[in-house]
């Protein structure tokens, strides 16, 4: 390699510490001025100025009387050094942010109706008051969601209590959200249509439908077994369109949670009187990660969805 070829990069040569030493002295003007800024000793100041000629390649002092002066290429390198501050500075503060729970990015699973009534206002809630913290939503029933969660793929996943980890679970910790009311759906000409104090036993004779998928069929039977009879199952549907459907045509009736519920023009959406039945929602972390500033932001906009 010859003399004027260029030299390579090493990433290494650039010391922050000598940098600050050196972009001090441009500033008090002196060794011992800056020696004094530094809590360092003027012998030390020296010594680590030279150093870093040596590692650069370049002069960095030029005697000027009893006193030094940077040189060209000094002045050289603390122009790109201040553009390394500068984002060091831009680091930090972000850093601050986030530790503060005021950016990151949250990872959430979530059950098919827990997302548009409980995560996509916290989403919004959280973008007019903290807009650095960007969450990213996976639709997931419950085994998947916690598969997900184990495996660190998601950050928090929300399921109802019943299908959540024990709290006795060494890998998770549960955050209670809410208790979501079961209410009933019947055809707007149905005679119990307007009666305000019905009870689920008030509709024993019923045909009624069920939910074709998840845990719906279980919750409904549960329900009406706890209101002291077996419900009649008429028909079955995956989602809550087919079922709101259904019972404005007259089909049966069904239980349906509150946050599931859509208006529809010939269904009316009964609350239940003392026997009503709720489902109680959690979220889930991995156990310490409650402790994460912005899982901790994210939780609590859940959790303000429920009043």
């Amino acid at each position: 390699m010859t003399d004027d070829a260029p030299r390579p990069s090493h990433p290494d040569r650039w010391d922050l510490r000598k940098l600050m030493i050196l972009r001090t002295l441009r500033e008090r003007g002196t060794v011992t001025a800056a020696a004094q800024a530094l809590l360092m000793t003027p012998s030390a100041v020296s010594q680590q100025l030279t150093n870093f000629a040596r590692q650069l390649g370049v002069p960095l002092l030029e005697a000027q009387g009893r006193r030094v002066r940077l040189t060209d290429a000094a002045h050289l390198v603390l122009r790109h050094g201040e553009a390394v501050f500068a984002q060091l500075e831009r680091a930090d503060a972000e850093l601050a942010a986030h530790l503060r729970g005021e950016s990151g990015v949250v990872r959430v699973a979530a059950f098919s109706t827990a997302v548009p009534a409980l995560v996509v206002p916290a989403v919004r809630a959280l973008r007019a008051d903290r807009p650095g913290i960007t969450v990213k939503v996976r639709e997931a029933e419950a085994a998947q969601a916690y598969e997900l969660l184990a495996a660190g793929d998601v950050d928090l996943a929300l399921s109802l209590a019943a299908h959540a980890p024990t709290a006795r679970d060494p890998k998770f910790t549960r955050v209670p959200l809410l208790a979501d009311p079961l209410d009933v759906a019947l055809p707007a000409g149905h005679p119990l249509a307007g009666e305000p104090d019905l009870r689920l036993a008030d509709l024993a004779g019923e045909p009624w439908i069920f939910g074709g998928s998840g845990p719906w069929s279980e919750i409904t039977t549960t329900a009406c077994e706890a209101a002291g009879f077996v419900p009649e199952q008429a028909h079955s549907a995956a989602g809550w369109t087919a079922i709101l459907a259904m019972v404005e045509a007259g089909m049966g009736v069904a239980l349906v949670p509150r946050m599931a519920a859509a208006r529809r023009d010939g269904v009316v959406m009964c609350a239940l009187g003392a026997d009503r039945p709720v489902r109680h929602v959690v979220a889930a972390v991995r156990r310490g990660a409650e402790e994460g500033a912005a899982v901790r932001r994210v939780l609590d906009a859940l959790t303000v969805q429920q009043n």
